[in-house]
């Protein structure tokens, strides 16, 4: 055997050893997603509510299941075999496990979103390897907040969550007059999918529409097209609504509703107030109580500056209520148990900024050339243009659409980059490492211009924390709520103080699936 020979044999020895160790490894996909192909695959399941007491093990698999959506089946992934998944709902203070299993065909992670854990079990890159497929972890989960807070994946969160992988924590808060009494709590998930020529569009081996995120063009609520409520007449109703969307903003009303805002992501508001409408980025809450005094159906809306959008309905009956809550809903409630966890804070609010962040994107290749050679507008679905161009951010800075879904298409982690950047340093995304004192107030800014080469809103998440929204473009908001999501509009620059009082290594990220899939995201250790 001559000498060329062996150093071929090598080589391709070499190369079917490499095939198969990265077959062998977490990240290996083995196959394209096709989203008809739903052979042998049961049927997706009626979600349920789990309660879970101090100490409890739950068991949580995530595999793939076959839903209908308008008549179609497609193949998507699903908790306990349900979307959303299980509405685990847990006391506040609890301590539980929740055992999960990866019954996928993709490594993932199981992230309780919100939830002020004990680091190891964040069920985020800078905590824990993914996990592989057939592979399993055991989540030890502290709750120490009252309000609503939800699980997801970690690992291609643009693909795995699109699909259908999220769900519900309720903590119930310890103090029984925490919140007013209602007749019913209802859990509402709102999404969106892109379904276009019968087909769920995604990729299984790359992230794409990372300009914009993903815009799905079917809403969903509660993984339905067409959710439906029943209350009777007199009912007083609370509403804890979860964005689950990769990239879209909602909007959120009941017609002819009156809403009553009560509390945001981490709980309570300092006071109750009266709202038309409310605006949730994507994964942050908001909590509202509506009282239904009137027999009809009542629209379930997604309100643009552009359209309207029907999500669903509540359907009110003429039977009315025998236990009415009415005189409670008349009146705006102060929540003391949030003012006395802030008040010790004040003494901060008004420092200058500890850091400061600003939020870009460059972009090369396709996306770049479409939009010069657009002119810089925007491409409606239709083929006609809009006129703002490329340097130039909505009039509310929120991208409520995606006006240009061919150039959406063509973007992809090669040519287009989202950067976080530490104006102090200069260092850009996953080189940010900051450090914090625990039980040390950080106030941090961030700054989103209205003049970059795709202005639009960014919902910046930091993991393990919880967060108060002290100003936005210089003004102080007065009614405060614990947070760990902002929504960031163009234009605007907001200031947070950050409350760190959990240990660890922690995540902060642009909380579009895409935009985190493009390294949107930095870490910050709490000593």
């Amino acid at each position: 055997m001559n000498t060329k020979i062996t150093l071929i044999i090598i080589g391709l020895a070499l190369i079917i050893g490499g095939i198969v160790l990265y077959q062998k490894s977490p990240f290996f996909v083995s196959a394209a997603y096709v989203s008809t192909d739903v052979a042998g695959l049961p049927e997706a399941k009626v979600s349920e509510a789990v309660e879970l007491k101090n100490d409890d093990t739950y068991n949580l698999t995530a595999s793939y299941i076959s839903k209908n959506i308008n008549g179609t089946k497609y193949r998507m992934l699903a908790y306990n075999g349900s979307i959303p998944g299980p509405v685990i709902k847990v006391p506040q203070g609890a301590q539980v496990t929740i055992n999960f299993k990866n019954d996928t065909d993709m490594p993932t992670l199981l992230h309780s979103h919100g939830v002020r854990m004990d680091n190891q079990f964040d069920g985020s890159q800078t905590s824990q390897q993914p996990i592989p497929p057939g592979g399993s972890f055991a989540y030890r989960l502290k709750f120490p907040d009252a309000g609503m807070y939800w699980y997801h994946p970690h690992v291609r969160e643009d693909f795995e969550q699109e699909l259908g992988l999220y769900g519900n924590f309720l903590v119930t808060p310890t103090d029984s007059n925490y919140w007013d009494p209602v007749n019913q709590e209802v859990p509402l998930m709102l999404d969106d999918i892109l379904i276009q020529n019968g087909k769920i569009e995604l990729s299984k081996q790359t992230a794409d529409h990372t300009l914009m995120g993903r815009y799905g063009n079917v809403g969903l609520v509660n993984g339905q097209t067409d959710y439906s409520l029943s209350v009777k007449k007199g009912e007083v109703v609370r509403f804890y609504l979860t964005n689950v969307a990769n990239a879209r903003p909602f909007n959120f009303a009941i017609e002819g509703a009156k809403l009553k805002l009560v509390g945001s992501d981490g709980g309570a508001y300092e006071q109750d107030q009266w709202k038309d409408s409310v605006v949730t980025g994507p994964s942050e809450r908001a909590i509202v109580e509506v009282l239904f005094n009137t027999s009809g159906t009542f629209a379930i809306q997604n309100k643009t500056p552009d359209q309207t959008y029907t999500l669903g309905s509540v359907v009110v009956s003429n039977e009315s209520t025998t236990v009415s809550y009415a005189t409670e809903f008349a009146v705006l409630k102060t929540h003391g148990a949030t003012v006395s966890t802030i008040d010790p804070l004040r003494s901060y609010f008004d420092k200058a900024p500890d850091k400061k962040i600003s939020l870009s994107i460059t972009m090369s290749g396709a996306p770049m050339q479409m939009q010069m050679n657009m002119g810089g507008g925007h491409m409606m679905p239709d083929g006609t243009m809009m006129g703002d161009s490329m340097m130039s951010a909505s009039p509310d800075g929120i991208e409520w659409n995606d006006t240009n879904m061919m150039l959406g298409g063509m973007s992809t982690t090669d040519n287009v980059k989202w950067t976080i950047t530490d104006q102090a340093t200069g260092k850009v995304n996953n080189d940010i490492k900051w450090a914090f004192t625990k039980d040390q107030p950080v106030k941090i800014q961030i700054e989103n211009p209205a003049n970059s080469m795709h202005p639009m809103q960014h919902p910046i998440h930091f993991h393990g924390q919880q967060f108060l929204v002290l100003s936005i473009n210089g003004v102080k908001q007065t009614n405060l709520a614990w947070k760990d999501t902002v929504l960031v509009p163009s234009g605007q620059t907001v200031e947070i103080l950050l409350y760190p009082t959990n240990l660890g290594t922690w995540m902060a990220h642009c909380h579009i699936a895409e935009h985190l899939e493009d390294g949107m995201m930095f870490t910050y250790t709490v000593r």
